[in-house]
Protein backbone atom coordinates (compact mmCIF):
# COMPACT_ATOMS: atom_id res chain seq x y z
CA UNK A 1 0.00 0.00 0.00
CA UNK A 2 1.53 3.21 -1.50
CA UNK A 3 1.68 6.10 1.64
CA UNK A 4 3.17 9.46 1.30
CA UNK A 5 5.68 8.51 3.69
CA UNK A 6 6.52 5.20 1.63
CA UNK A 7 5.34 1.96 1.06
CA UNK A 8 3.89 -0.46 3.71
CA UNK A 9 3.11 -4.10 3.47
CA UNK A 10 1.44 -5.85 6.73
CA UNK A 11 1.20 -9.58 6.79
CA UNK A 12 -0.90 -11.60 9.67
CA UNK A 13 -0.91 -15.57 9.63
CA UNK A 14 -1.40 -18.14 11.83
CA UNK A 15 2.23 -19.39 13.28
CA UNK A 16 2.63 -22.15 10.64
CA UNK A 17 5.57 -22.95 8.63
CA UNK A 18 3.54 -23.02 5.63
CA UNK A 19 3.61 -19.08 5.47
CA UNK A 20 7.34 -18.81 4.83
CA UNK A 21 7.25 -19.34 1.26
CA UNK A 22 4.66 -16.03 1.33
CA UNK A 23 6.88 -14.01 3.25
CA UNK A 24 9.61 -14.71 1.07
CA UNK A 25 7.75 -13.30 -2.03
CA UNK A 26 7.14 -10.63 -0.29
CA UNK A 27 10.33 -10.40 1.18
CA UNK A 28 11.70 -10.35 -2.61
CA UNK A 29 9.19 -7.90 -3.47
CA UNK A 30 10.05 -5.27 -1.52
CA UNK A 31 14.35 -5.57 -1.43
CA UNK A 32 13.89 -5.20 -5.13
CA UNK A 33 11.34 -2.07 -4.80
CA UNK A 34 13.95 0.11 -2.94
CA UNK A 35 16.87 -0.99 -4.67
CA UNK A 36 18.55 -4.14 -3.01
CA UNK A 37 21.18 -6.10 -4.96
CA UNK A 38 20.54 -10.01 -5.65
CA UNK A 39 23.02 -10.66 -2.97
CA UNK A 40 21.89 -8.24 0.11
CA UNK A 41 17.85 -9.80 -1.13
CA UNK A 42 19.43 -12.74 -0.34
CA UNK A 43 20.80 -11.89 3.15
CA UNK A 44 17.50 -9.82 4.15
CA UNK A 45 15.35 -12.76 3.35
CA UNK A 46 17.51 -15.71 5.63
CA UNK A 47 17.17 -12.73 7.96
CA UNK A 48 13.63 -12.62 8.13
CA UNK A 49 13.01 -16.53 7.67
CA UNK A 50 14.99 -16.94 10.65
CA UNK A 51 12.90 -14.08 12.28
CA UNK A 52 9.89 -15.77 11.29
CA UNK A 53 10.89 -19.11 12.15
CA UNK A 54 11.67 -17.97 15.59
CA UNK A 55 8.22 -16.76 16.07
CA UNK A 56 6.34 -19.44 15.42
CA UNK A 57 8.80 -22.01 17.20
CA UNK A 58 10.55 -20.23 20.20
CA UNK A 59 7.76 -16.95 20.42
CA UNK A 60 4.47 -18.59 20.11
CA UNK A 61 5.67 -22.10 20.94
CA UNK A 62 4.15 -24.17 17.96
CA UNK A 63 0.74 -22.65 18.89
CA UNK A 64 -1.17 -22.24 15.37
CA UNK A 65 -3.64 -20.35 17.64
CA UNK A 66 -1.24 -17.47 17.76
CA UNK A 67 -0.26 -15.47 15.21
CA UNK A 68 2.72 -13.64 13.28
CA UNK A 69 2.82 -10.21 12.56
CA UNK A 70 5.51 -8.92 9.19
CA UNK A 71 5.26 -5.19 8.40
CA UNK A 72 7.64 -4.08 5.90
CA UNK A 73 7.93 -0.50 5.33
CA UNK A 74 10.33 1.82 2.64
CA UNK A 75 10.28 5.24 3.46
CA UNK A 76 9.98 7.93 1.02
CA UNK A 77 12.46 8.36 -0.96
CA UNK A 78 15.05 6.35 0.83
CA UNK A 79 16.52 3.31 -0.63
CA UNK A 80 15.87 1.20 2.42
CA UNK A 81 13.89 -1.65 4.10
CA UNK A 82 12.74 -1.84 7.55
CA UNK A 83 10.92 -4.86 8.68
CA UNK A 84 9.61 -6.14 11.85
CA UNK A 85 8.48 -9.34 12.91
CA UNK A 86 6.45 -10.01 16.18
CA UNK A 87 5.11 -12.74 17.84
CA UNK A 88 2.16 -13.12 20.37
CA UNK A 89 4.29 -15.10 22.91
CA UNK A 90 5.99 -14.37 26.47
CA UNK A 91 9.05 -12.91 25.55
CA UNK A 92 12.56 -13.00 26.54
CA UNK A 93 15.51 -10.67 27.39
CA UNK A 94 17.45 -10.54 24.98
CA UNK A 95 20.89 -10.02 26.71
CA UNK A 96 19.92 -13.62 28.17
CA UNK A 97 20.48 -15.04 24.85
CA UNK A 98 23.97 -16.74 24.49
CA UNK A 99 26.67 -16.38 22.54
CA UNK A 100 26.93 -19.16 20.25
CA UNK A 101 30.40 -18.36 19.58
CA UNK A 102 31.45 -18.93 23.28
CA UNK A 103 33.56 -22.33 23.04
CA UNK A 104 30.67 -24.24 25.13
CA UNK A 105 27.98 -23.20 22.29
CA UNK A 106 30.07 -24.41 19.11
CA UNK A 107 28.62 -27.76 18.47
CA UNK A 108 25.26 -27.01 19.30
CA UNK A 109 22.57 -27.42 16.85
CA UNK A 110 20.61 -24.39 17.42
CA UNK A 111 21.16 -21.08 19.03
CA UNK A 112 22.52 -19.03 15.96
CA UNK A 113 19.56 -17.05 14.26
CA UNK A 114 19.94 -13.81 16.00
CA UNK A 115 23.47 -13.70 15.87
CA UNK A 116 22.80 -14.37 11.83
CA UNK A 117 20.05 -11.34 11.88
CA UNK A 118 22.55 -9.24 13.27
CA UNK A 119 25.46 -9.75 10.37
CA UNK A 120 23.18 -9.98 7.51
CA UNK A 121 21.15 -6.79 8.90
CA UNK A 122 22.31 -3.11 9.23
CA UNK A 123 20.39 -2.36 12.02
CA UNK A 124 18.57 -4.96 14.43
CA UNK A 125 16.30 -4.05 17.77
CA UNK A 126 14.74 -6.81 19.14
CA UNK A 127 12.14 -5.85 22.27
CA UNK A 128 8.84 -6.88 23.65
CA UNK A 129 6.03 -5.71 22.12
CA UNK A 130 3.68 -2.62 23.49
CA UNK A 131 0.66 -5.03 21.78
CA UNK A 132 2.39 -7.80 23.78
CA UNK A 133 4.60 -10.35 22.79
CA UNK A 134 8.26 -10.14 21.10
CA UNK A 135 9.46 -7.74 18.21
CA UNK A 136 12.91 -7.73 15.95
CA UNK A 137 12.70 -4.75 13.89
CA UNK A 138 15.37 -4.93 11.09
CA UNK A 139 16.80 -2.27 8.43
CA UNK A 140 18.77 -2.70 5.62
CA UNK A 141 19.59 -0.16 3.21
CA UNK A 142 20.60 -0.15 -0.51
CA UNK A 143 24.11 1.13 -1.13
CA UNK A 144 24.30 4.54 -2.61
CA UNK A 145 22.92 5.19 -5.90
CA UNK A 146 20.90 2.78 -5.89
CA UNK A 147 17.62 2.97 -7.33
CA UNK A 148 14.29 1.45 -6.87
CA UNK A 149 12.65 -1.00 -9.26
CA UNK A 150 9.64 0.93 -11.39
CA UNK A 151 7.54 -2.57 -10.32
CA UNK A 152 7.31 -1.53 -6.58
Amino acid sequence: MPTPSGQVVHLEFSGVFEMLDFVQIVTEHMGRSVGLDDDARHWVSVAIRESVINAIKHGNRHDASKHVFVDFETPHGEPELTIRVRDEGEGFEPEAVADPLAPENLLKSSGRGIFLIRNFMDHVQLQRAPEGGMEIRMTKRAPSGASASPTA
